[in-house]
């Protein structure tokens, strides 16, 4: 049936000028309220005041203009029911064919820092919702469009089809009111649960970012949930699976660590080698690939600065599944776009907004939520946090800070060694910290550094002498960790004992 009527009624008016412009070339009736009127009015458009159509005011500054049955009526009646048909004509309710609209500003009202609750309550929409879910119920007949990115297309299916849009299209504009919908009502049942001081509940409702080429492997599927693409964006490369996912979660966290030129190389989620300097990446890709030549095979390489020619023509010499970078140089671009199994994501600036986001985990039977851990703590006034007789050198100041950066990306328990500007050893994931410690030495070996006037990181305690003994014998002249042992004095007599300097930051950064 051919659009004759049409209600408007935005918050956000981006391409809504054009859209209504449209509406009228083909003879379409404009109905707005309040703002929404006044701009198109103002732009020239013809547009009656709902008000005006109900023969009903505006009321409560608003808060009632569109709950009414000459609005509802409009949208819901269904055109091939005879009742319905009656009911119209004897309480003089026209149809309404098309609904546009997009709600009160909830989502970004309450994102401000200083949000009071009547503020937040004040941008909860009524009747937007509610005309946006009866008209998305009677999508046989109404078409609803809640997101400005639909104006081209319902325009041009109405100047090809006399003003009437597909069935096929009206079904998924009704979806996407519901998924919208859905979205609305959680993010103010998570605001308000947030404000209550009662027992809370935890609400989920997120869009199908992507279908993943597949889970941990290949025989189990998996699906990317969110705004993902709101932080990064894939400019080259077979699609993503689950553990690219998990590994660029990992990369991102870990490069916004650091504030130099720094480049650094994962493998399952794992930094395997970090390196850092004052200008040419590639110095730091050395660095960092030095640190273990064998385990980024396969892995990911993560910059925090443009990739330029240079370090593109070197870091493809190896095969790596994700490369990320801020922006690519177009030749830097060109050159590694001719590995096509290759991907290329461009890490936006928006992407430190996520490393705040409460961490989400499965468990039997539900979700666990956990703070964001989005910054290494403890490395402010390390001079005075020395437990050992020995304090550090200035250089291994440096060296702590570091290395404790990388420790906190490490899976426990984490062990690394370093120097100001780049890591020596990794030890990863042992049951026992004296084990990660000896992993870290035999790879050191393996890779030809030596770790004499090394600093070694520990993620969390030494629960035992042994492993800082380790780390001594192995050439570590200095030690960064949280403390909080019962043994500490132990630890600590050790290192004096070798004459290594000490510091406990007070806490722990745990990565399981």
């Amino acid at each position: 049936m051919a659009i004759q009527r049409a209600l408007l009624s935005v918050s956000d008016k981006t391409g809504l000028l054009d859209f209504a412009r449209g509406l009228t070339e083909l003879g379409v009736e404009l109905l707005s309220t309040g703002g929404t009127a006044r701009h198109l009015s103002e732009n020239g458009i013809t547009v009656r005041d709902v008000s005006d159509y109900t023969g009903f005011p505006e009321l409560f500054d608003g808060r009632v203009k569109t709950l009414h049955p000459k609005v509802h009526g409009g949208l819901l009646q269904r055109r091939d029911n005879d009742q319905d048909k009656r009911d119209a004509k004897k309480h003089e309710i026209p149809t309404i064919d098309l609904v546009v609209i997009n709600l009160y500003p909830f989502e970004q009202t309450v994102a401000k820092k200083d949000v009071t609750l009547d503020e937040a309550i004040e941008n909860i929409d009524i009747g937007g919702p509610s005309m946006l879910r009866s008209a998305a119920k009677n999508h046989r007949w109404v078409t609803v469009v809640s997101d400005p990115d639909d104006y081209g297309k319902v325009l041009q299916e109405m100047r090809d089809n006399d003003k009437d849009t597909t069935l096929s299209t009206r079904e998924h504009l009704a979806w996407k009111v519901f998924q919208r919908t859905s979205a609305y009502d959680h993010a103010i049942a998570s605001f308000l649960n947030k404000e209550q001081v009662t027992q809370k509940t935890f609400n989920l409702s997120l869009p199908l970012s992507s279908e993943l080429r597949y889970g941990d492997n290949p025989h189990q599927a998996a699906s990317l949930y969110g705004n993902f693409n709101d932080y990064f964006v894939k400019l080259h490369g077979k699609d993503l699976s689950y553990t690219n996912v998990l590994d660029i979660d990992s990369a991102c966290g870990l490069i916004n660590e650091f504030r130099r030129p720094t480049l650094a190389i994962l493998k399952h989620t794992n930094p395997c080698g970090v390196g850092s300097a004052d200008e040419d990446l590639r110095e730091a890709w050395q660095k960092a690939f030095e640190t273990d030549r064998q385990a980024p095979f396969g892995g990911v390489i993560i910059i925090n600065r443009t990739m330029p020619l240079s370090l593109a023509r070197v870091i493809s010499e190896i095969f790596t599944d994700v490369i990320i970078a801020p922006d690519f140089d177009a030749d830097a671009r060109a050159h590694l776009q001719k590995k096509k199994n290759l991907r290329l994501i461009q890490m936006l600036p928006t992407a430190t907004e996520a490393l705040s986001e409460p961490i989400i985990r499965s468990a039997p039977g539900g979700v666990m939520v956990m703070d964001a851990d989005p910054r290494a703590l403890g490395l402010e006034d390390l001079e005075n946090k020395v437990k050992t007789q020995r304090p550090p050198t200035r250089d291994e100041l440096e060296a702590m800070r570091f290395s404790w950066r990388v420790a906190k990306h490490v899976k426990s328990n984490a062990i690394v060694f370093g120097a100001h500007d780049r890591t020596l050893a990794i030890g990863a994931g042992q049951m026992s910290r004296v084990d990660s410690c000896r992993i870290a030495i035999w790879k050191a070996q393996e890779a030809g550094l030596s770790l004499t006037g090394s600093v070694v990181a520990s993620d969390a305690m030494f629960p035992f002498a042994d492993g800082l003994i380790a780390c001594a014998e192995a050439g570590a002249t200095a030690a960064i960790q949280p403390g909080g042992s019962v043994r500490d004095e132990e630890v600590i007599a050790a290192a004096d004992e070798r004459k290594m300097a000490m510091v406990f930051t007070g806490h722990r950064h745990f990565l399981h």
